[in-house]
This record gives C-alpha cells, structure tokens and sequence, in this order.
C-alpha cells in the first residue's frame, strides 16, 4: 500500500475514483461548511491537496483532502477530509508525512468524530482542543 500525492491537473481523471471516499466520509460527518464540489474545486485550484492511497489507480482504497495553514510558528497540514480503508496505519502516516514535509508542512492537524479521534490518538496524535460552534 502506497500514498501519493496528486498532482492538480489530474484531478479530473482522478475524482470519480475518489468522489465515492470523500462522499461516505462527508455522509458521517456533520460540517455544512462545504460541498463535495468545494472539495473538487479547492483541489482542482490547487488550494488543496489531493493524497490517494493504494498500489495503482485502479485499487485505490482511500483518499484525503489536505490545506496548509501558515502559522507564526508552524506551517500545518490540516487534513479536511479523509474517506476509506487503511488510512490510519503507522506504514501509511509515515510515508504521508514524508510527503507533507517535501510541501514544507511541520505539523498534521485535523478535525473528526470523537471514534476519529480515538484512531488516530493510536498513531500518536493528540487531542488538542475541542471546535464547538453556533450560528449567527
């Protein structure tokens, strides 16, 4: 199982493969803040970063979404959306984090369910805050 990161323009040959994980993951989830088209129009500009996971495009088992946020102290790479099978395994974060560190990322950060926090605590992250929000 490998982890690459996709290039912009190849998005459009990409997405139906990886639409399916974006969307099932998006079905758990309970942010309204964007669409599956956000998510394709963000990677496609190059705001985002599309990473897939498998040994070719045709047996892909999985997708992530990733922004970089610049902050005074660190250049994060926060994960906005994740979807599918053996994302979360010591082999798969540490060649992803190869490839955040080649973008200049010091840190991975993300969001997630409280059973998405319970994973990925298993791979040494830690929970940090907790994001509650209301509408104005």
């Amino acid at each position: 199982m490998k982890i690459e990161l996709v290039p912009p323009q190849f998005t459009a040959q990409l997405w139906p493969l990886v639409e399916g994980f974006f969307a099932r993951a998006m079905d758990k989830g309970e942010t309204n803040d964007y669409s599956l088209e956000h998510i394709k129009m963000y990677i496609n500009q190059g705001q985002w970063h599309l990473f897939v996971l498998g040994e070719d495009p045709n047996t892909l088992t999985g997708a992530l979404a990733v922004s970089l946020i610049k902050y005074p102290n660190a250049h994060t790479a926060f994960i906005t959306c994740m979807g599918g099978a053996r994302i979360c395994t010591d082999e798969m974060l540490d060649s992803f984090k190869a490839l955040l560190r080649n973008l200049g990322a010091t840190k991975i950060q993300a969001g997630g369910r409280d059973s998405v926090v319970r994973l990925v605590q298993k791979l040494g992250f830690k929970k940090m805050y907790t994001v509650v929000e209301t509408t104005i």
